[in-house]
């Protein structure tokens, strides 16, 4: 027993009952220890169960079914491609702007400095990629950038057999292809896709393929991240994983632990080219239903509404009145499309789909997506502080032309500027009378923050169409009668539409 400064045997136990107690998360007072809350929340502990140390079963299982894919194509060279219409320079992919490109000389060495040289021939190359049959009869799905500038296609199995074959079709919005085999009798080994839904960040992951022509090469790793938008697509949904993954491992399958597909490696994050430890996989929900649909038909048949869309900010759903930041923000309906046709409108604000709320554009994309064509769908829309329902028949996407109408919108010379106070904008009227022109913006305003530029034109503050500043005065009045912290301006420049939002200012 310690000493803690007393001499009373009675005393000194009492203390250290004291101290025990504490210890417990027990409290003593006047004599009576009483219980208490524990003051420290309990740390976290994990019970893992115990791992394989190797990947090995699963790998043997699956290799059979992961092939090769190599692809001849033609390419034909640029002017200052290679020398001879060999290989050409090593350095050839670099920009032409680039420093390295004083450092080396490039084109053909005897060709007079100045002179244009002679534009070569078409020629064969071979690009190779990986990919894995889902299907004893031959059926096997890569990358579409594998196979889309193709005219022969050889599969090389694990056991390194060499067999032609065909392109059955392609989906270039989310990257993938089927290819079928001839069996001739024989049955290939398959493998089957997961549920990637159940897969967790933190999960391992098995990564076969052929990077730089090196078949059968395999790596692991563990999933790093869901849902990642690279800039691919519309329907971008990518897993992240750290297995190592190069060039060549495009159309490859990324395996669990229990050998089934939950990704298709499609892209990489390079600086140098190399892996780095950042890869990207098509979930294999997505998977599955496009090449379901490649097989069955050759293409993938979209349901297409026909809206140009934008997340919805904080700053949006102050402005609009609407709780939360869920919903796309319609930025310009395109003319003559389904959604135009049911009355969906620029402003709109669609937050669900036949009743399943949506969090945001990408989802949107994705569940208009997955209706056929000619698919009625109701869409709830968010306009005027009020929910609407509106039925719309989706077309197909396959036929949408791409081209963009054309409108005539010039801000035209400024006439008689005046500033819109407390904003930082200097406005004139358009020459067509439609919206108010943005001629001045004060660099250190809030407008500016938010975007706003010389050039701009305001259409609408907060759905109602403006053709001068009063109006523009005026909206923002009703904005602060309503109590509105935000008023919504939507702004055109160069035939395009955007909204900001912008501050209701008080006083």
């Amino acid at each position: 027993m310690p000493d803690f400064g007393s001499k009373s045997p009675k005393r000194n136990r009492i203390i250290a009952g004291a101290l025990a107690a504490g210890v417990a998360g027990l409290a003593f007072t006047g004599g009576v220890m009483t219980n208490t809350s524990s003051v420290f929340a309990e740390p976290v502990s994990v019970q893992t169960p115990v791992q394989n140390t190797g990947f090995a079963d699963v790998v043997q299982k699956v290799s059979p079914a992961v092939v090769s894919v190599r692809v001849k194509e033609t390419v034909t060279p640029t002017a200052d491609d290679g020398d001879d219409g060999d290989m050409g320079s090593p350095f050839d992919d670099l920009p032409k702007d680039h420093p390295l490109r004083r450092f080396f000389q490039f084109g053909n060495p005897n060709m007079p400095r100045g002179a244009t040289p002679h534009r070569q021939a078409p020629r064969q190359a071979m690009a190779q990629g990986s990919g894995f049959f889902i299907s004893d009869d031959g059926y096997l799905v890569t990358n579409n950038h594998v196979v889309e500038n193709g005219s022969d296609f050889t599969v090389v199995l694990d056991d390194g057999t060499e067999l032609p074959a065909k392109l059955i079709g392609t989906d270039k919005r989310t990257d993938l292809a089927v290819l079928k085999v001839d069996p001739k009798g024989r049955k290939f080994t398959y493998v089957e896709f997961g549920d990637d839904n159940a897969a967790r960040v933190g999960d391992w992951v098995v990564a076969v393929g052929n990077p730089f022509g090196l078949g059968g090469s395999v790596t692991a790793g563990i999933i790093s991240a869901r849902g990642r938008d690279i800039g691919a697509g519309p329907y971008d949904d990518f897993l992240q994983i750290d297995a190592a993954v190069n060039r060549g491992n495009s159309g490859g399958p990324a395996f669990n632990q229990q050998g089934q597909v939950i990704g298709v490696n499609t892209a990489i994050f390079s600086p140098s080219g190399g892996n780095v430890g950042i890869a990207f996989a098509i979930p294999a929900s997505t998977a599955k239903s496009v090449v379901q649909s490649l097989r069955e038909h050759g293409n993938v048949q979209r349901g297409w509404l026909g809206v140009q869309i934008a997340p919805v900010t904080e700053d949006i759903s102050e402005a609009v009145g609407l709780k939360g930041t869920d919903g796309a923000i319609v930025t310009l309906p395109q003319t003559d499309t389904p959604a135009a046709k049911a009355g969906i409108q620029t402003g709109d604000v669609i937050t669900a789909v036949n009743g399943e709320t949506v969090s945001g554009p990408r989802e949107l994309a994705r569940k208009v997506a997955d209706y056929r064509p000619g698919t009625k769908i109701d869409v709830t829309v968010w306009r005027d502080n009020a929910a609407k329902t509106i039925s719309v028949e989706l077309g197909d996407l396959s036929t949408l032309d791409e081209s963009a109408s054309a409108e005539n919108n010039s801000g035209g010379v400024p006439a008689d500027p005046s500033s819109l106070s407390g904003y930082g904008l200097t406005l004139t009227p358009s020459e067509n009378g439609q919206g108010v022109v943005v001629t001045d913006v004060d660099p250190s305003s809030t407008a500016a923050d938010k975007g706003v530029e010389a050039g701009d034109v305001i259409v609408s503050v907060n759905g109602k169409a403006v053709a001068s500043q009063g109006d523009v005065e005026k909206a923002l009045r009703d904005a602060g009668t309503s109590g509105r912290k935000a008023a919504l301006f939507q702004l055109r420049n160069n035939d395009q539409n955007r909204f900001v939002a912008l501050p209701v200012q008080k006083g």
